[in-house]
């Protein structure tokens, strides 16, 4: 698969948030793949020592291309690659925004006539009510973090 500028641009934001190593309620994680899911992909090392490239490669095939980021405008497929890393519904939550009930290219249509930035406010609304309906106090202060830098760094790719 030939990696897009889109993807890589999406890419970086979403480094942003996931950073190296980590061990969270995932368990092991590095660039926010966890060892289960390297290990499903024939990742065989330590996981402090995942490739960068393998991640992007996992991401691109797991979250990019199911979700149909590629359709979207830059702003919004990164809200959508985002969300379905880290959990969620975004194409629930994009088909609520327009009243619609459309997949794929025919719901990439109806949002392309849409102010970009309305639909990445209204998805994020609706992202963090759902991360608040979670019940989980010890992550909430990792969560709003990563929506506020979403927000920021979001608005400087177009």
């Amino acid at each position: 698969m030939m990696t897009t500028a889109k993807f890589q641009a999406c890419w970086k934001l979403l480094e942003i948030n996931e950073g190296g190593y980590t061990v969270d309620n995932g368990g092991q994680t590095r660039y926010g793949v966890t060892a289960r899911v390297a290990y499903k992909w024939g990742y065989r090392g330590a996981m402090q020592e995942l490739p960068e490239a393998m991640a992007m490669a996992i991401a691109e095939q797991e979250y990019w291309v199911p979700f149909g980021c590629e359709l979207y405008p830059t702003p919004i497929a990164f809200q959508i690659l985002d969300t379905a890393y880290n959990g969620g519904h975004p194409i629930q939550w994009l088909q609520e925004i327009i009243g619609s009930k459309q997949l794929g290219q025919d719901l990439a249509d109806v949002i392309g006539f849409a102010n970009p930035w309305e639909v990445v406010a209204r998805f994020n609304a609706k992202r963090l009510r759902y991360l608040a309906s979670l019940k989980q106090p010890q992550y909430a202060n990792g969560r709003m973090n990563r929506m506020a830098t979403n927000l920021e760094q979001g608005a400087l790719h177009e």
